[in-house]
């Protein structure tokens, strides 16, 4: 066993640095309660190397549930960072074991990613300056520009998020979660491009590539115990029939 390295910093010591441009989205109020509750622990790396590529490195390889909620280059966080993270926190408390099956884990990344959408979808009405914004809806136009969208249906993509915020979370969670897992069960690239090719007309498609796709894949398929479990199954259909995604999960998972 490798001695600790990295410097363990509790929630209490990290600064949050946009709370104050969330103060209309419910969601993220609830979240930093439910980190508080569960005493999420972060991490830093050492201030003497490269901290940034380090933290993402180490992030993207050997994070996995009841670790560190996020290794950081410095001890600042930002909401959607927090939202993110506690998503994930969320999703091991209540899946319990089936959090660290493959649809466990991938149930978990694709719903803390597809938060992003929600939130831009909350934010542009309100704060269209937020710096969550400023670098997640040019990062989102890359990837839609790369998938062939035009600018006018990019813009139609946003303004969709902002009518409808809880079902473009939805939507985008559901996308995430389906070709992820199935990317992981395929067997062989042909498999793989024909899963790929058969969603390319989805609507929310253009952002598929937005998000690390090979890492979650990959990932899943190195630490996964088994493939998935009673209790995400639940999930995933309590998930998919709901109304409302967003209120389910805060009102199931928080």
């Amino acid at each position: 066993m490798v001695a600790p390295v990295l410097n363990r910093v509790p929630l209490s010591e990290i600064e949050l640095v946009d709370l104050d441009l969330y103060g209309h989205v419910a969601e993220i109020e609830m979240l930093l309660a439910f980190a508080k509750k569960q005493g999420i622990t972060f991490a830093t790396v050492d201030e003497d190397g490269p901290a940034e590529d380090e933290a993402r490195l180490l992030n993207l390889a050997f994070w996995h549930p009841g670790g560190v909620a996020e290794i950081l280059d410095e001890p600042y966080l930002t909401a959607d960072q927090l939202a993110h993270n506690t998503w994930h926190v969320a999703a091991e408390a209540a899946l319990g074991d089936g959090a660290k099956t493959i649809a466990g884990l991938l149930l978990a990344e694709a719903v803390a990613s597809a938060f992003d959408v929600y939130l831009v979808g909350r934010l542009v009405g309100h704060h269209p300056d937020a710096p969550f914004l400023e670098s997640q809806v040019p990062a989102m136009r890359d990837a839609a520009l790369a998938a062939g969208r035009s600018e006018a249906e990019i813009e139609a993509l946003v303004t969709r998020f902002v009518d409808t915020p809880e079902a473009s979370f939805g939507e985008l969670w559901a996308l995430l979660y389906d070709v992820s897992l199935a990317l992981v069960r395929a067997g062989d690239a042909d498999a793989a491009a024909t899963i790929l090719r058969e969603r390319r007309d989805d609507p929310l498609a253009a952002l598929l590539h937005h998000y690390e796709l090979p890492t979650w894949v990959l990932f899943a398929r190195a630490y996964g115990e088994g493939d998935t479990s009673p209790s995400v199954n639940a999930a995933e259909t309590a998930i998919r029939d709901a109304d409302d995604p967003v209120r389910w999960l805060r009102d199931h998972w928080l």
